[in-house]
């Protein structure tokens, strides 16, 4: 029994030899978090390419200019007896550089709706990453609680560990002075065994639920522990469910993402519309062109003509306004201005849905909160007397007055009393951080 003490206090030894002891702040573990994690990082890359297309340039203001140069290059070979020339043979080539701008100046407000509609696309990849980020906080807070409750499971088991083996050496010395007989000190170490056994068990579950704290933090050491300094004990707030109801319509996530991406769909059914609109558009350009040529011909009167080489120049200059708008096209526009109208519908109809699910959820999860105060309330209490119970069974269990079974009894009273009060302080803490993102007090 005392080779099993110590290799228990060797494991004890090496898990925490194993975790580099660090202090983490449940802060601390959000910034982390923030800092590393890969999904805020594309999100926050959705936003500097959402606010790098937020332009007047990219929505089609202003004119596009193009700068042109053409090489153009000749043979000529002649062979007609009834010309003048009758045979001729020339080679020429030109160079053709020029400017040519061109730019829309109507086309049923088109620019200013695409300006918009990249507007509200900017604001709508800062909505999901707000999203990402509200996620992230929930993930790192659920699970540095988790870390906190399987810390308190271990100090319980430990203290239940103590117990036991105090209770195997008071046996032993009863037996020694024929006060007790093997029946007694067997139970005592069945107890001992079992009781280390889930103290084992509580080992690998503290190790795992560390290991899921670093990795809700993005970090790619998750062997890595910590001492936490926050505290698992909190005085739970009153939430009054009208003011919650408030704060969701104006500040939740998902809302206003889905109150952007209806914003959305109706400029996208303006922008269809203004398809049936003329277009205006104005093009200038300038064009400069330099041509050399030569060769040699032959006159009728068989006198042979040598052409040196002659050059040419010629500047160009145009602006031209046109308009056109399209007077049929099988009835495509008007296909896509009413898918574009039940789009906006649908968008619409998404809104309702979701407004009316998340006044269900808030509701059902404010009943449950406060569900749960009253039970962490309860299992409170409980847990006091199961320890005063505990106390004095040690106290008559040493008296004579029950025997190990009345004890044992006792004391898997004690453990499950304690792990109901960490599972009901885990279980508040959880659905107070849901009740916070519900209403959108988990990112500012």
């Amino acid at each position: 029994m005392r080779k099993l003490g110590l290799f228990l206090l060797f494991a004890g030894f090496l898990g925490r030899l194993g975790w580099a002891q660090e202090a983490l702040g449940l802060a601390d573990a959000i910034a982390v978090a923030l800092e590393q994690n890969y999904q805020i990082r594309i999100a926050d890359k959705n936003i500097e390419i959402a606010d790098r297309n937020n332009d007047w340039a990219v929505a089609g203001r202003f004119p596009s200019l193009d700068a042109l140069l053409g090489f153009n290059n000749g043979y000529t070979n002649i062979n007609n007896p009834a010309s003048f020339l009758p045979e001729l043979t020339s080679v020429s080539t030109a160079a053709i550089p020029g400017v040519e701008a061109s730019m829309i100046l109507f086309d049923g407000f088109r620019v200013q709706l695409s300006k918009q509609q990249l507007e509200q696309a900017a604001r709508l990849s800062r909505g999901n990453a707000n999203l990402a980020v509200e996620q992230v906080i929930q993930g790192v807070i659920a699970a540095y609680y988790a870390v906190l409750i399987q810390q308190e499971q271990m100090r319980v088991l430990e203290e239940v560990l103590t117990l036991s083996k105090d209770r195997i050496a008071y046996q032993e010395t009863r037996q020694e002075f024929g006060q007790a007989g093997s029946f007694e000190l067997l139970q005592s170490r069945d107890a001992y065994l079992s009781d280390s056994t889930n103290w084992l068990l509580q080992r690998n579950n503290l190790d795992a639920a560390l290991r899921n704290l670093n990795l809700s933090m993005g970090l790619r050491d998750t062997e890595k522990a910590y001492v936490l300094t926050d505290r698992l004990d909190f005085s739970p707030a009153d939430y009054m469910l009208e003011d919650l109801e408030a704060r969701m319509l104006a500040a939740n996530l998902t809302l206003q993402n889905l109150a952007i991406s209806q914003e959305l769909a109706g400029i996208n059914t303006r922008l269809q519309e203004s398809s049936k609109s003329a277009t205006i558009s104005a093009r200038a350009g300038l064009t400069y062109n330099w041509s050399l040529s030569a060769g040699t011909g032959t006159l009728r009167t068989g006198e042979t003509l040598s052409l040196d080489a002659l050059t040419a120049n010629t500047l160009n200059g145009f602006i031209n306004v046109g308009a056109s708008i399209n007077l049929f096209d099988g009835g495509v526009r008007n296909r896509r201005i009413e898918n574009a109208r039940v789009e906006e519908q649908i968008a619409q109809f998404n809104l309702e849905d979701t407004r009316l699910r998340l006044h269900t959820r808030l509701r059902n999860t404010h009943a449950a909160y406060n569900n749960q105060k009253a039970l962490l309330e309860l299992s409170n209490r409980l847990l006091e007397n199961a320890r005063e119970n505990l106390r004095i069974a040690e106290e008559r269990l040493k008296g004579g007055q029950i025997n190990s079974f009345d004890y044992r009894t006792i004391q898997l009273g004690y453990i499950s009393a304690a792990q109901s009060r960490l599972n009901a302080l885990y279980n508040l803490k959880n659905t107070e951080t849901e009740l916070l993102g519900l209403v959108g007090a988990l990112v500012r």
